[in-house]
């Protein structure tokens, strides 16, 4: 596995991280013991990072990640945190808290649930649109010094925000979606996170599963995000499938899978640049792993951009309500 630094001041991270959302929320019914074991391939193949949010099930996610974490040496890996999301009973999502005694409060609860001493990386999962980013940043600032979190990270913010919090704390990566169908960050976030020496770990790089090729229209459940998500509906999926379709073309001459080819064309825009799958199962796992070693040349790179062009995908990457609570859609 490749290490590289996450950002100008961060740790040695992998160049892929496992995510590990849907072992526990969002895309239906997940199987304990294939997540367990799929963390545990992740870690024995020299993935490192690692990442979580406090709302993921409700703190369920943490909790399955402390009982892995007791067969894996803590020292060896980067455990990324996201917090601030607020949940009613129901798990309906209720809005943000970034206020300062919110931050410390949740680290607290973060740490009891991983069974850990500290966090690597902690990070707002959103902005809270009554905090300024200041405050938050300086509460984890605070954090780091008492020694519970080692590093601060941003999530799904633009760019004047991302220079705000950078001028309290170093900031070593942005956690956005990113793939060959979402691809806004180019325009003002990516150049901004270069200038300031902070990395990108790109999440939904197979956009929620859409572009992974394992797709088919009878998979979304109920409980399932992708059952409400635009891309994924009636025309949009659709046209969104018949990109797949084109990729795939791609794929098969360079004896590959489409999910491969939509991670390895992340992972070629850059050195800065850390996937982060959200693989549930071990063989989903061994399938992105392959990516790895798919150099893709310039007449690869040229056949996905004629395949999926900037901008060619149907549909936003979340429902309305959601899109305005996205900083980094502004």
């Amino acid at each position: 596995m490749m290490l590289r630094p996450l950002g100008r001041t961060g740790p040695q991270s992998s160049a892929l991280g496992l995510g590990c959302m849907g072992m526990s929320d969002m895309y239906g019914p997940s199987d304990r013991a294939q997540s367990l074991a799929t963390i545990d391939a992740a870690v024995q193949a020299g993935i490192n990072l690692i990442d979580t949010g406090d709302f993921y099930g409700m703190g369920h996610n943490e909790m399955l990640i402390g009982e892995a974490l007791k067969r894996h040496r803590r020292a060896d890996l980067l455990l990324s945190v996201k917090f601030g999301a607020q949940r009613a009973p129901d798990g309906a999502f209720l809005g943000f808290d970034g206020r300062p005694q919110a931050v410390k409060a949740s680290v607290a609860y973060s740490l009891k649930r991983l069974g850990v001493d500290h966090i690597d990386i902690y990070r707002p999962a959103r902005l809270d649109p009554a905090v300024p980013i200041e405050e938050t940043v300086g509460a984890i600032a605070d954090l780091v010094k008492a020694g519970y979190v080692r590093h601060i990270g941003l999530s799904e913010v633009g760019a004047g925000t991302i220079r705000r919090a950078a001028a309290v704390h170093p900031i070593v990566d942005l956690q956005i979606e990113y793939s060959l169908i979402s691809r806004g960050v180019e325009d003002k976030i990516l150049p901004v996170c270069r200038e300031l020496g902070i990395a990108i770990t790109a999440y939904g790089v197979l956009s929620r599963g859409l572009i992974s090729g394992h797709w088919t229209r009878s998979q979304a459940t109920a409980g399932d995000f992708r059952a409400h998500s635009p891309r994924f509906q009636g025309e949009n999926l659709d046209k969104n499938l018949a990109l797949v379709e084109a990729l795939r073309a791609v794929a098969d001459a360079r004896d590959a899978t489409v999910a491969q080819i939509a991670i390895a064309w992340v992972l070629a825009q850059g050195g800065d640049i850390f996937p982060v799958i959200g693989a549930r199962r071990p063989d989903r796992l061994d399938e992105a792993l392959g990516a790895l070693d798919l150099v893709l040349s310039a007449a690869d790179l040229t056949a996905i951009e004629a395949a999926a062009p900037k901008g060619a995908a149907a549909g936003d990457r979340y429902a309305a309500a959601q899109m305005v609570m996205l900083d980094s859609e502004r």
